[in-house]
């Protein structure tokens, strides 16, 4: 692992995020690191939906397409659709 150093910090900014460490029962540190490794996963997320808004839209069934077929669904079910 790798050490981060953050430097001109204003005292302001340290302190507020001193206070929410503690009131999380962290260390500056810990709270800090934290903050760090869910900001990277945030950058897996927006990649993970940048690949999926690239994919084509591949039906052309509408909303009363779907209820119609998940009402059929249910009526081949014993019970007939309870």
């Amino acid at each position: 692992m790798v050490a981060i150093q953050i430097r001109d910090v204003p005292d302001d900014v340290r302190d507020v995020l001193t206070e929410r460490a503690r009131s999380r029962g962290q260390s500056l540190q810990a709270f800090l690191r934290e903050v760090v490794l869910r900001e990277a996963s945030f950058a897996h997320n927006v990649a993970v939906l940048d690949s999926i808004a690239g994919w084509r839209q591949g039906g052309s069934a509408t909303g009363q397409d779907v209820l119609d077929a998940l009402s059929a669904a249910r009526e081949e079910r014993p019970g007939g659709g309870a």
